[in-house]
């Protein structure tokens, strides 16, 4: 015997309530990207990251190198083994100039609000033994810093604004050498924390120079460091590319499908950045996307019941910025014609929406 209809209609609610608290849950929490080395040869440089250096002397030699690293978890008995032998990251170039300072910096994402932890170990060196984790970086000259100095024994904050070093904020603490120790930056808006070993060092800087960017690992001087256990738990930003495409499909709610295009770094290449299917956003497009892009060209598909149109998507000084790809539910008597008709209002929206390519993407 099926439930009454009243207790049908209290589990649905139910149902649903669970789902809003686990939606909620999952933007508390925001996403988490673990950096794993388990599987990066000895000598390799992680994939995803580019080596650069701020001030004067060469990048920075990145590699993976083999080191007893001590496990996050507790021993389960006092004779267990507490230290592995595995795969870390290390910053192996002993330039001793002063104004020298290695960055690796993650080149796949950007970041707005996040917090960053990295386990680290200074190995040596003359000059400086120095670690470090950069963050809301825009290029080699403007970024912020946050830097444990074992020779110096300080904690400092640091930013770089066009080339010039501006700081420290910090404290003096004690930091040894051929140790794993780990630290931490908290970024929310303008305010910054920053903690060693679980201890809160620095607390809420409010810093307004950079609201987001990428990041990645610093040292300075001829300082020999290791990085390991690095990760980020971050709230994702929605580029406004993708703003604008909700927008639009809110406003015309029965596209079955779209797909908005941008060049791809390669100019023969394209690539979606907004889309119907957040999962579609970074697919690459095909030589009709191509050509929408580069010439101007307008396309039409049809099947049996949907149609397609590519039209390309100008800015406001005319400029193809985009091709907007969008499916539709074909009816009887559809012709190329009005299916253009169609899709037509859909661009002009968009365009009236636009920015600089630029903006649109960041």
């Amino acid at each position: 015997m099926w439930p009454p209809l009243n207790l049908i209609g209290c589990w649905q609610m139910r149902i649903q309530l669970a789902w809003l608290l686990v939606l909620l849950a999952w933007s508390l929490v925001g996403a988490e990207r673990k950096f794993d080395l388990a599987d990066l040869s000895e000598g390799q440089t992680p994939p995803g990251f580019l080596s650069a250096v701020s001030g004067k002397g060469k990048p920075g030699d990145w590699k993976i190198v083999l080191d007893e690293v001590p496990s996050l978890l507790p021993p389960l008995s006092p004779q267990a083994v507490s230290h592995a032998r595995r795969p870390v990251l290390g910053q192996l170039a002993q330039d001793a100039t002063d104004d020298h300072y290695p960055l690796l910096v993650f080149e796949d994402e950007v970041f707005g609000d996040f917090t960053l932890t990295t386990r680290f170990k200074l190995v040596s060196g003359v000059a400086e033994q120095m670690a470090g984790l950069a963050f809301r970086i825009q290029d080699e000259k403007n970024y912020y810093y946050v830097r444990a100095s074992g020779l110096g024994n300080t904690f400092y904050f640091f930013k770089f604004v066009k080339g010039e070093l501006v700081g420290p904020i910090g404290s003096k603490v004690e930091i040894s050498k051929g140790v794993w120790h780990e630290m931490s930056v908290e970024c929310k808006g303008s305010q910054v924390t920053c903690s060693l070993d679980g201890k809160v060092i620095i607390p809420q800087l409010m810093q307004n120079t950079f609201a987001k960017g990428k990041i990645g690992f610093w040292t300075k001087s001829d300082s020999v460091s290791y990085f390991s256990d690095t990760r980020v738990v971050y709230t994702p930003i929605v580029p406004p590319a993708q703003t604008i495409a909700r927008e639009v499909l809110k406003k015309y709610s029965r596209l079955l499908g779209l797909k908005l295009y941008v060049p791809g770094a390669d100019p023969l290449t394209s690539r979606v950045v907004a889309a119907k299917e957040p999962g579609d956003v970074g697919q690459a497009g095909g030589s009709s996307e191509l050509d929408v892009l580069s010439h101007g060209a307008v396309y039409y598909g049809k099947d049996k019941e949907t149609v397609s149109v590519i039209m390309p998507v100008h800015d406001r000084n005319g400029e193809i910025v985009a091709a907007l790809r969008v499916l539709m539910k074909s009816f009887p008597g559809q012709t190329e014609q009005n299916a253009l008709e169609r899709a037509r209002p859909i661009v002009k929206d968009l365009e009236g929406r636009m920015t600089p390519l630029k903006s649109l993407l960041e």
